[in-house]
């Protein structure tokens, strides 16, 4: 493992050094439950707070729109579940995308198995995105929730947050964004976009695993999706994590909005100079997704007449973590859902991407050792 080198960052990230530091600390020390009265209690609650107070300033909006959660899936799961049942009695049709990941779509198929709803699943072009038109005559009046991720986890595509929150501020329909590939990377206000539910991870973003949050608009008419304590403002029952928690506010204290745009830049140069390097062997590839609308920490390239399986295979006994999709799909050998919304069903992109992300401890000489592999890839399949 000391010489591996990690570019599937968009999968999970390592925990940066600090947050262990500090969850360790929380572990060990302030081991509490936050609703207890007593001294242990108090600390821990006040921790808590602290935590709720830090990750609500980042994002401008109040400490009780935030509800800490297990991760991106709860929150996906708990806003979309959340709302449709509690306002089905105003209409029963939503509308995604496509491209989800499988935590939207997956619960879409629920409430239309279970429940049934009426879903719209929307169209991407070519380039993976998604046409504001086609989200307008998607929307009616008995539209009751609208969700649309704000980075493809596969592509790095952005979808048109702020033009659909225009749209439906003066529309009943409930706003919810999947922002997870999202949170670490770009400084986010709700309330300016008409976000009415927003879903983070830590993981994805240098933070530990099974925590996150869900920011909920105060006022919006909500279902909880745990029954039990009164935890998180009676909408999510159940003794918070506390060390992961302070976990994630540490991470939202290190990322601000310098760190942010230094992480694009770098980013950004790694895109340039991975691709540049296959241009000068030239290298047969294809973008899978829109450069200029794009976040450049996910770099999906379709490498012509390399299967995606086996060069997998290859690059991992060489040292090198990439992914041929989604992490929540490994092991399926189904074809990716996004580059089968953009191309359809036979493009030999299909069989021949591979998503290379990028993330803390990357450095230029592991991207130009990257390069190096799949210009012999390339050639391999060439001579082959």
């Amino acid at each position: 493992m000391k010489d591996a080198i990690y570019f599937d960052h968009a999968a999970t990230t390592p925990v940066n050094l600090l947050v262990s530091q500090i969850m360790t600390e929380v572990l060990t020390q302030n081991f509490g439950n936050p609703s207890s009265i007593h001294q242990f209690g108090r600390r821990a609650h006040k921790l808590l707070t602290d935590a709720r107070s830090t990750v609500a300033e980042s994002f401008q909006v109040k400490n009780s729109e935030i509800i800490f959660t297990s991760g991106g899936t709860e929150g996906d799961n708990a806003a979309i579940i959340g709302v449709a049942l509690r306002n089905q009695a105003k209409g029963k049709h939503l509308i995604t995308t496509a491209i989800e990941h499988p935590a939207v779509l997956l619960t879409m198929k629920y409430l239309e198995k279970q429940f049934g709803f009426e879903v719209n699943y929307l169209p991407v072009d070519k380039k993976g995105n998604l046409s504001v038109e086609v989200f307008k005559q998607a929307l009616r009046e008995d539209t009751i929730l609208v969700s649309v991720m704000f980075v493809n986890n596969e592509t790095g595509n952005l979808l048109p947050i702020q033009e659909i929150g225009e749209i439906l501020r003066d529309h009943q329909a409930v706003f919810h964004t999947d922002a997870v590939q999202a949170v670490g990377l770009l400084q986010i206000n709700p309330r300016e976009l008409g976000v009415d539910l927003l879903s983070a991870s830590a993981h994805k973003f240098n933070g530990p695993k099974g925590v996150g949050f869900l920011y909920k608009k105060a006022g919006l008419s909500f279902m909880p999706f745990f029954y039990g304590g009164k935890q998180e403002g009676r909408f999510r029952a159940g003794t918070e994590n506390l060390a992961g928690i302070v976990g994630l506010q540490k991470m939202i204290e290190i990322l601000n909005q310098d760190e942010k745009k230094q992480c694009l830049k770098t980013y950004q140069a790694f895109c340039n100079l991975l691709l540049k390097r296959l241009d000068e062997a030239k290298v047969k590839y294809y973008l899978n997704g829109d450069f200029n609308n794009k976040l450049p920490n996910i770099l999906n390239l379709h490498l012509e007449n390399v299967a995606s399986n086996l060069a997998l295979i290859k690059l991992d006994l060489k040292g090198f973590a990439i992914s041929i999709g989604s992490a929540c799909a490994s092991g399926d050998v189904n074809d990716s859902h996004v580059l089968t919304a953009m191309y359809g069903k036979e493009h030999p992109a299909l069989k021949e991407s591979l998503r290379i992300s990028f993330g803390e401890g990357n450095t230029k000489k592991q991207v130009e050792r990257l390069a190096d592999e799949l210009i012999v890839l390339s050639r391999t399949n060439k001579e082959e």
